[in-house]
């Protein structure tokens, strides 16, 4: 039986609107007074949903589209259970975190999320089988879900700290950022990677480049968890192997971008204002192996690690710019959505929105090295905030109501 991905794409276009909401309510909050409402309890949920129930629950959607494409007899009525389930884990767990925080109900939830993840992971890497080898988005679909896999033994380790009452504060920090790196630079970087790879057309260069670029990107993943801890007193060989990671993955984008990308101008047919979205990203992904480079030099690491507004940017550099935006463009360029002028204008609205978010956070970054206080910046983000949110909202309603 066929799934009807663009009703399931619905879903992930409102939970891409809860995220902006519980975004605006953070930046409300900062800039203005909302006494009733707990900051943590919302960052918690805003941070758990944007992963499970926006970025997860789409990329799992798209890569269940990318079977069907491969091969007909492909069964995919059993998904639906699988993305009923994470709906359900994340929409717990959105609700949970608002009003306990870190309680029996969100942790169980947050639990059960994770094991789905791991039931996805088993029926997807069973069915790859049935794909043929020439599919080059493949392999990086194998290597998304052994990330996201791996990821989880950042939460195990959290829960067993949590369990046992012994938080030392190191270790308490490395097990949150193995989880966010496995999950940022693995999952969510190998399984768009896929996507992305699964419109070119194909050629011997670019299926060679493809093995040696996955390769590369594969093996420097495990050891680029290293770039996430500098500021723990490494050893210098255990230094170098980050250094060498860091250098390495800038070397495989550069080669990315010289074979891969010509490839895709030439042979990708798409209306300009796609083409502006998708250079935007190259710009974002260029920008983020450059700053991982950039912190390997132990000053710039040290006051970038010291000063949360950088850490905050950096986040969203990834999340929001890199994921998100891909996320959207091939939503928009496959047609999971409606194509109008009105709801091309609201993606537009929301991208303008993405930009001026890194940008104030970029300068507050910056600025926070000098402890220079910008003024209003808290008023900004929080203008920038509607603004992300009205364009979700109008991409969610505008589809919704066709």
């Amino acid at each position: 039986m066929k799934l009807n991905f663009s009703y399931w794409i619905k879903f992930s276009l409102f939970n891409l609107l809860l995220v902006a909401t519980l975004g605006l309510l953070m930046r409300y909050k900062i800039a203005f007074e909302l006494p009733f409402i707990h900051q943590k309890n919302i960052q918690h949920s805003h941070s758990h949903f944007a992963f499970a129930g926006w970025v997860s629950q789409t990329l799992i959607v798209l890569m269940v589209h990318f079977l069907s494409k491969q091969n007909s007899a492909i069964n995919l009525e059993k998904y639906k259970k699988v993305f009923i389930s994470n709906l359900v884990c994340a929409y717990i767990m959105l609700f949970s975190f608002i009003f306990q925080g870190y309680g029996l109900l969100s942790i169980l939830f947050s639990t059960l999320s994770i094991f789905v993840s791991f039931w996805f992971a088993f029926l997807f890497f069973k069915d790859l089988r049935l794909v043929s080898n020439e599919a080059i988005a493949k392999n990086w679909f194998k290597a998304a879900l052994f990330f996201n896999v791996i990821s989880s033994f950042g939460t195990f380790a959290l829960a067993f700290m949590m369990a046992t009452k012994n938080v030392p504060q190191d270790f308490y920090l490395s097990s949150i950022y193995y989880y966010l790196h496995f999950q940022y630079n693995g999952w969510f970087w190998f399984a768009c990677m896929g996507l992305f790879l699964s419109q070119l057309t194909l050629n011997l260069s670019i299926v060679k480049a493809n093995k040696a670029i996955f390769n590369w990107f594969f093996i420097s993943c495990i050891p680029a968890y290293l770039l996430s801890i500098l500021w723990i007193k490494l050893p210098i060989w255990i230094y170098s192997i980050a250094v060498i990671s860091a250098v390495l993955q800038v070397l495989v984008w550069i080669k990315f971008l010289k074979i891969i990308i010509p490839n895709f101008i030439k042979n990708f047919s798409v209306a300009p204002f796609y083409k502006w979205i998708y250079s935007s990203l190259i710009v974002c992904i260029s920008i983020k192996f450059l700053l991982q480079l950039g912190s390997t030099i132990p000053v710039v690491g040290k006051l970038a690690f010291g000063f949360r507004p950088i850490v905050i940017a950096y986040l969203h550099l990834v999340l929001l710019a890199i994921i998100s935006g891909f996320i959207l463009v091939y939503l928009f360029t496959k047609r999971f959505v409606f194509q109008t002028n009105a709801i091309k204008k609201a993606l537009a609205l929301f991208i303008i929105g993405i930009f001026l978010n890194e940008l104030v956070l970029a300068i507050q970054g910056i600025t926070s090295f000098s402890y220079i206080l910008i003024p209003f910046v808290n008023e900004m983000l929080f203008g920038i905030a509607i603004i992300l949110f009205f364009g979700a909202f109008k991409m969610f309603y505008l589809n919704q109501k066709k």
